[in-house]
């Protein structure tokens, strides 16, 4: 029997682990703790173990289980809350109280609960792999659609309805003398992407509410995005309001080495926030995943996997899914730890040599997609990573690798959180490489002339950027006058449009036709002064009209009246500055 030969912090050695293989699930020691084997060399295997490794001493035993880190996929994954290697807290807690016990094993989906099936086929019907056979209402929300699992097809021979635990047979399907017995949950390898028939092209947006994000820096469905900042920012608030109001289907938040405190606030939050668009708990649509700093380091290396195959199998069904990861910087800390203690070579800052690697695999997980199955549902899994860099250090290697491989970059920048603009996304150094792949989509849907505002809008922020130097040296007096009209427009774009307050009930969400209704405004507004300083108007009469305070109150109009108020802002315009 393989025995434990070393114990290093979460890394233990076992020798006579002959016929293991990488990335085994195994139990270690007399507690049974949950390890997976990261290297094997001779008859010696590394493993990192998932839990609290304290008290565990050489010559205690260490099984194999002959199958990798997975994860149990079926209905009753929404709405529930798992720790980095799916197992539920508040079993958890109902069995060993407030702390984990060590070795303790839940089940990561009811296994005694019947859920109502609802046969979508018939017998006879020809099946290939990812095929769906049939439903169950998992939530008021999300239908779970079970599918004929990944290596499986042929022929319904038996199909069944009524009420079935998740390990009942739904479906039997005969492939030649091969006879196959279909349940609703499956089990998937963590490290392993589900498969799919081909990637898409980035062309719908993936709608977010928030105005700097949506106008200025589009994610795409199945996009990724990185949103590095200092502490105190805003990462962990962006990231709450993103999972709020994004408009994918399902929501997977994965709290990954975060302080503990920020993670009670999620998980007292959102059990009580409701969905804007069916008025229902957001719980209904959504999986939290808590792996807190203070819960084993392994732990978080996983729970980002973890996370990333729960939204594989909501895509798989056809559902838009995304996923929050907060904050990757922690799991490349945990990456950094175990590395140390095999021995190996550090890169830079200490982190592995292979961490970009290990990161362009993660986020290439991403993507909208042609699901398995003979309908060619469209779907997609998005991915936004919080980075933390170390005192805001954004050349430090965790960032810098994450750029690489994410095509939107949402800079958070300190003084700007300072000043209390919110979010505080840098509007300078920020970018998005999806504005031609959504340019059609926003000229269609939105305004034909969206994207030539956004251009205009980003030049004089730009503008304003180059004359700051100027206005600090002399004062703004000193600047010609439609120059100083470039000044206070772009402060109306920063506080009137980019600012957006989290926590009121109407500018909590923009929708994009206001956004644009919005932008068209201020922009009109800078038509028409512009028109007035030619005609001889001077900049300190313009920056009196009472349009200006009209403007700034806009934000906080409702949608269903904005329509009325922006007609009356053009018209008021109009006759207070044709000059």
């Amino acid at each position: 029997m393989a025995r434990i030969i070393r114990v290093a912090g979460p890394l233990v050695e076992a020798d006579g682990m002959r016929g293991n293989r990488m990335h085994e699930l195994v139990r270690v020691g007399d507690k049974n703790l949950i390890g997976e084997i990261i290297r094997l060399k001779g008859d010696v295997a590394s493993i990192q173990v998932y839990e609290e490794t304290s008290g565990l001493k050489p010559n205690e035993p260490v099984e194999g289980t002959g199958r990798p880190l997975s994860v149990e996929l079926g209905p009753g994954v929404l709405k529930s809350i798992y720790d980095g290697i799916q197992r539920p807290l508040d079993l958890i807690q109902k069995q060993a109280g407030d702390y984990i016990t060590k070795g303790i094993i839940v089940p990561p989906i009811d296994k005694e609960k019947k859920w109502d099936f609802v046969p979508t086929v018939k017998e006879g019907d020809k099946l290939e792999e990812g095929d769906i056979v049939g439903e169950i209402q998992e939530t008021q929300v999300i239908k779970n659609k079970v599918m004929v699992p990944h290596g499986m097809k042929g022929r319904v021979e038996n199909i069944y309805s009524g009420k079935f635990k998740v390990t009942d047979t739904v479906c039997v399907i005969s492939d030649g003398g091969k006879r196959h017995e279909i349940s609703s949950m499956q089990v998937w390898p963590v490290r392993e992407p589900r498969p799919i028939k081909e990637k898409l092209e980035s062309s719908i947006p993936l709608i977010s509410g928030q105005r700097i994000f949506d106008t200025f820096f589009p994610l795409a469905k199945g996009g990724t995005a990185a949103i590095p900042g200092p502490f105190g920012s805003g990462k962990t608030v962006s990231q709450h309001q993103l999972a709020k109001w994004v408009d994918a289907q399902v929501i997977i938040y994965v709290g990954c080495g975060e302080r503990g405190n920020e993670m009670t606030e999620v998980l007292e939050e959102f059990p009580h926030l409701f969905d804007p668009k069916n008025n229902l708990p957001l719980m209904e649509r959504t999986c939290l995943i808590a792996n807190t700093s203070n819960m084993p380091v392994a732990a978080r290396e996983a729970s980002v996997y973890t996370g990333i195959t729960l939204a594989e199998y909501y895509r798989d069904m056809g559902y838009n899914a995304a996923l929050m990861a907060d904050s990757t910087s922690r799991w490349a800390e945990a990456m950094r730890e175990i590395s140390g203690r095999l021995e190996e070579m550090p890169g830079e800052e200490g982190y592995p040599a292979y961490l970009a690697s290990r990161l362009a695999e993660f986020y290439e997980r991403a993507g909208r997609v042609t699901c398995l199955g003979k309908d060619n549902r469209e779907a997609s899994a998005s991915i936004i990573g919080a980075v933390s860099p170390p005192g805001g250090d954004f050349s430090e290697p965790v960032t810098q690798n994450t750029l690489r491989v994410t095509r939107v970059f949402w800079a958070l920048d300190a003084k700007l959180a300072d000043r209390r603009h919110f979010p505080a996304i840098n509007w300078l150094t920020s970018y998005t490489l999806y504005t031609d792949d959504l340019k059609d989509w926003f000229a269609k849907n939105v305004g034909d002339d969206f994207n030539t505002m956004r251009v205009e809008a980003m030049t004089i922020l730009q503008k304003e950027s180059e004359l700051e130097e100027i206005v600090q040296l002399v004062g703004p007096d000193a600047l010609p006058a439609r120059e100083r009209v470039v000044l206070d427009v772009a402060r109306m774009l920063r506080e009137d449009f980019l600012q957006q307050n989290a926590f009121h009930e109407v500018d909590t969400y923009c929708s994009p036709k206001k956004q644009y209704k919005m932008l068209k405004t201020i922009l009109k507004f800078y038509a028409h002064a512009m028109g007035a300083i030619d005609r001889g108007m001077e900049p300190e009469e313009i920056s009196k009209v009472a349009v200006i305070d009209d403007i700034a109150k806009m934000k906080y109009v409702p949608e269903d009246k904005f329509e009325e108020e922006f007609n009356k802002m053009a018209k008021k315009m109009e006759e207070e500055l044709k000059g």
